[in-house]
């Protein structure tokens, strides 16, 4: 039994990682200020005797003793994380600086949840691990861009400075039950539009594309590449390299939903990256890892979670 401290264990892709840690057989820590985190995500875990639940900011230090540590704290919807960008970018600094210095102090080996926002409006398609992006600093998405960045930079850092074991995992669009119905993501927003019966909206003219994937092939990634020897910290590309249009995908849900819905066309946002694909190269050959669930099966799977979600409500 590993004792294994989760950052944002409370949020969608950290609930899902939570479950799967103490499924093996861990004692999990999960580590929430509740921002974006819900309580609802882990209320069923509560009477697991392994599991222990902290109210946290992760902008504070935080005094454990672990094995293991994932950090995943911070806003990862545009919704979130430009209502408050300060505290966005303090989240990533400050938050992989705490959890840097803990894992120094008690020599645990830590995994930082990055993004595939580190490449921005990528010049590069698909994008390699050896890509270093094409990001505005000062945009309206930066704090949460640079912020990313800036914590990939710390952890290197640490790793060659002072030798504390790192793992990076740069995460693109995933989605799945546990996904917050207002996030502003596109899959939560394009469900909940059509089981609603309301318009969706697509932004530009639907050409742009992204790459889907569903939460269980995320938690799949992070546990092999935790699992990898100390010598490959990644940074690695962690994402479904399936590509699609944002009108293939509303076009999708509304058929899997049977919804009346009508899609309309709202004015593209600005810095909205036009192409989001992964090169899962490395991913393959370091960790034998690729996605397994297609994008209907997920689907299906998400709708059925936010239909008795709005049920609920």
């Amino acid at each position: 039994m590993k004792r294994i401290l989760v950052t944002g264990g409370a949020g969608f892709v950290g609930s899902h990682l939570c479950e799967r840690l103490l499924g093996e057989g861990n004692e999990v820590i999960c580590l929430d200020n509740f921002f974006t985190g819900q309580k609802r995500n882990v209320v069923h875990l509560l009477d697991n005797p392994f599991f222990e639940l902290v109210r946290h900011d992760v902008i504070n230090p935080f005094v454990v003793e672990v094995d293991e540590i994932y950090n995943l704290a911070c806003p990862a919807s545009p919704v979130h994380y430009q209502y408050n960008p300060i505290k966005t970018v303090k989240t990533s600094v400050m938050g992989a600086i705490n959890m840097l210095g803990l894992a120094k102090r008690i020599r645990a080996k830590v995994l930082q949840a990055s993004t595939s926002e580190v490449y921005g409006d990528p010049k590069v398609h698909p994008q390699t691990e050896s890509y270093w992006g094409h990001v505005n600093p000062i945009g309206t998405r930066s704090c949460y861009d640079e912020g990313k960045r800036v914590a990939e930079t710390l952890f290197m850092n640490y790793h060659q400075q002072n030798g504390v074991r790192i793992k990076i995992i740069r995460i693109f669009n995933t989605y799945g039950p546990h996904m917050h119905p207002n996030d502003g993501r596109v899959v939560s927003n394009f469900i909940v539009q059509a089981l609603k019966g309301n318009n969706i909206t697509v932004y530009g003219k639907g050409d742009q594309t992204r790459s889907f994937q569903y939460v269980d092939d995320l938690i799949n990634g992070m546990a092999k590449m935790m699992a990898t020897s100390d010598d490959f910290t990644g940074p690695v590309n962690i994402g479904n390299p399936g590509e699609f249009t944002i009108l293939e995908l509303a076009q999708k849900v509304i058929t899997l939903i049977g919804s009346k819905s009508k899609i309309v066309y709202e004015p593209l946002p600005s810095d909205d990256p036009l192409q989001r694909q992964p090169d899962i190269s490395l991913a393959r050959e370091k960790l034998n890892w690729e996605p397994k669930i297609s994008l209907d099966k997920g689907l299906v799977k998400t709708i059925e979670y936010f239909d008795q979600l709005l049920k609920e409500s």
